[in-house]
Parts: C-alpha cells; sequence; structure tokens
C-alpha cells in the first residue's frame, strides 16, 4: 500500500473487505510500506486481484516471519492488527436525487464494499442495530435545510426538499422539521454510545454536535419553521452534550451560508495550489487506532473545501484527537473521539479530489483518482470496525 507499490489503494480496500466477508481474516501491517495488508494465499483472491487491477506480492512463510518480527520489534513504530468480521455498513442518505454527490458512497461503490441507504424512518425505527458502521450524508440536523435559503430558496430542488421534508416530520409526528432531526440526532448518539461507529463529512460534522447542543432550544428562523428563534438562544447553548465541538458562537443570518464559528470556510486565507493537510504520526503499538485511521502513503494530503471546510481548533474539545490538519492556519481538518462504547470520526470538507464542489457539479470520476490520499482516509474508517478489539495497555 506505498506510493510505489500500488497502483490502486482504493480497490485494495475492497479486495480486502471482500475478503472478510469470506470469513478469512486479515493483517493490517500499520505503517509496514503505506499500511499493507497481509491476506491469505489463496487462488481466489489472487484471481480477485487481477480482476479489480489491485497490485500484490506473493511472499514465502519464512517472509511472512520476518516481516511479522520486523513489525513485532520495539524499535519499529509498526503493529499487525488482526481484521476479524466484515463491518455493516450504513449510509444516512435521504432517498431523492440531490444536486451534489456523496464522497463515501462514491468510494465505496468504486471499492466494490456493498453498503444500504437508510434515512429517517429507518433511523427512528430502531434500524441502527443492525450496522456496524454508519455515515452521515452531507446533511443539516438543524433543521435549516442546509442554510441554502439565500442562493437557493427559488430553486426547484431547494423547494421541493422542503416540502418533502415537512410532510415526512408530519407523517412521523412532529410538528417542525427541526424537532424531527433531533430526534434522529439523539437516536444516532446513542447508537455511538452503545458502541457504533459513525463517520460524518462535511456539514454533517458540525450540524450534528449544533443539534444536538440546542436541544430543546429554538435557533430556526421563520423562513425555516414558520415562527421566530427564540431570543438570545445562544446564551441557551449546552456544549456538554456535543461529541466534538465547545465553545461556539451560531450563525443567526439566515442568509449567510454557514452554521456558526466551528467551520473555517469563510475565515482561512490558503491559497489552492498550497492548501494541505498533514496526517499525524502516532505510536502504531501504544494508540493503535489513530494509527489505523491515519494509514497512508503519504502524510501530506491535498485540501479541499465543503460547506464546512476545516474546524477551528480552540473550538475542538480536549478529549478529542486532531488526526490531520494545516497548523499555518490553525484548523483541524480529520478529528476523532470515543463516546461511550462507541467512535466517531468527523472530517472536513465535501470532496477530496474536487477542490471546490458545487451544487449541480459533476460527480468525481474516481476511475481518474485510484490512488487518492484524501479518499484512503474514508476507507480506513469503513475497515476499523473489522479490528479485533485488544486490551489497552498500561
Amino acid at each position: 500500500m506505498d506510493a510505489e507499490g500500488q497502483k490502486n489503494h482504493l480497490k485494495a480496500y475492497g479486495v480486502t473487505y471482500w475478503t472478510l466477508d469470506k470469513q478469512l481474516k486479515v493483517k493490517w501491517l500499520l505503517n509496514y510500506r503505506g499500511g499493507s495488508f497481509l491476506l491469505p494465499d489463496v487462488a481466489e483472491i489472487q484471481r480477485e486481484c487481477q480482476i479489480r487491477g489491485v497490485s500484490f506480492e506473493v511472499i514465502s512463510d519464512a517472509k511472512t516471519e520476518e516481516i511479522l518480527e520486523l513489525i513485532s520489534s520495539p524499535s519499529q513504530n509498526m503493529e499487525s492488527v488482526v481484521l476479524e468480521k466484515a463491518p455493516k455498513v450504513a449510509v444516512y442518505s435521504p432517498k431523492g436525487n440531490l444536486p451534489w454527490d456523496d464522497a463515501v458512497t462514491m468510494v465505496l461503490s468504486y471499492a466494490e464494499i456493498p453498503y444500504e441507504t437508510i434515512y429517517d424512518e429507518e433511523v427512528l425505527n430502531d434500524a441502527l442495530v443492525l450496522y456496524d458502521w454508519l455515515h452521515l450524508h452531507h446533511e443539516d440536523f438543524t433543521g435549516q435545510y442546509g442554510k441554502f435559503y439565500r442562493t437557493y430558496k427559488s430553486a426547484a430542488w431547494y423547494i421541493e426538499e422542503k416540502k418533502q421534508a415537512e410532510e415526512l416530520a408530519e407523517k412521523l409526528g412532529y410538528a417542525k422539521v427541526s424537532e424531527q432531526k433531533l430526534a434522529v440526532a439523539l437516536k444516532i448518539r446513542d447508537y455511538v454510545v452503545g458502541g457504533g461507529f459513525m463517520f460524518a463529512m462535511c456539514s454533517a460534522t458540525d450540524s450534528f454536535d449544533i443539534a444536538l447542543s440546542a436541544e430543546g432550544v429554538d435557533i430556526c428562523e421563520p423562513m425555516f419553521d414558520g415562527d421566530a428563534s427564540e431570543p438570545d438562544y445562544q446564551s441557551k447553548i449546552d456544549y456538554n452534550k456535543t461529541f466534538a465541538f465547545k465553545d461556539f458562537i451560531l450563525e443567526r443570518n439566515p442568509n449567510i451560508y454557514e452554521f456558526s464559528s466551528i467551520d473555517m470556510t469563510s475565515t482561512r486565507q490558503i491559497p489552492m495550489l498550497t492548501d494541505y493537510f498533514t496526517l499525524m504520526d502516532f505510536s502504531a503499538k501504544w494508540d493503535p487506532i489513530p494509527t489505523m485511521l491515519c494509514q497512508n502513503h503519504t502524510a501530506l494530503v491535498k485540501g479541499f473545501m465543503g460547506q464546512t471546510t476545516a474546524f477551528t481548533r480552540e473550538e475542538i474539545k480536549s478529549n478529542v484527537l486532531v488526526m490531520g490538519e494545516n497548523k499555518t492556519n490553525g484548523e483541524a481538518k480529520y478529528i476523532h473521539g470515543i463516546k461511550g462504547k462507541g467512535f466517531f470520526t468527523f472530517y472536513g470538507g465535501h470532496d477530496p479530489e474536487d477542490y471546490t464542489h458545487k451544487v449541480g457539479d459533476p460527480k468525481t470520476e474516481l476511475e481518474l483518482h485510484p490512488t487518492s490520499p484524501g479518499y484512503r482516509l474514508i476507507l480506513n474508517n469503513v475497515l476499523f470496525p473489522a479490528a479485533k478489539k485488544k486490551k489497552q495497555k498500561t
């Protein structure tokens, strides 16, 4: 899985998932040649690699032992992690065709990793217990329809989306879309606390935390929910309820395409050609989880924009791990935390291979980006629940 040896990093994750789905175990060699996978020498797996265009090497038992011995050496920042079971993947996404694509569903499809799409009705009916891993599609959990009001309030897709959301909320017994979205956010919170793994990108990251923090508080202006927001609602925000963020200031103006001070899209001063973020270097033996989530063939990853592009460092809770950052701009791009028995990862930006993906833009063709380090981070998270849980070293 290094830069020189692998011609299709993304499909390599798919072959690994396919192997796990065949009830075969895999070893993930953290920090060894870009986070390589050690698979059983089975003719069927070799054939699958050839069909999918994935580079592989066949090695002897002696060579395998030599590699594993090197990895286990205390002098090496490497670790071998056993992957045991193909995780069952769900994507939280509306059923309709919205005028934007989702990086996670695109890379899952390209890597040929199966997933099921669920939305509000399924979540509220406790379907999350069926899944090991949940991705939150580009979503607004605050009931403000993505804050697209100023630019798209007259667009047919926006009018239709708002109408469908209101009809669904009424069908499910809620007076407002914001109340229904909060109920969904609380179900997702409980899923994570109970041991689930949640991954979110773009606006799903901060809008999820904002919805939790504003439980019982009306932060929506009249064009969103038909009545005025509560006076001085900022003072009623409860940061203790959030997963990742603290001390943020909500954006009250409905005409501004921003939820809060969490996101740095409007304040960052970075030209596109120099927009990169750095992956942090963790101890593979002592911190295998963040090491796993940061496996890549480069530590320097191209930046990319989104409604929520990157997170203000000062507004991230101290118990949340920053795994990717642009230090010169004081922003975090890729963060991870524990909530109850479960885990969450937030990844800023919309599409790792489309710098300024706009509403209505054509989707990215991943055939043109088979070695994308930005997309590899998504797939690290997909495989993470497959890892055999080890006792913490103390």
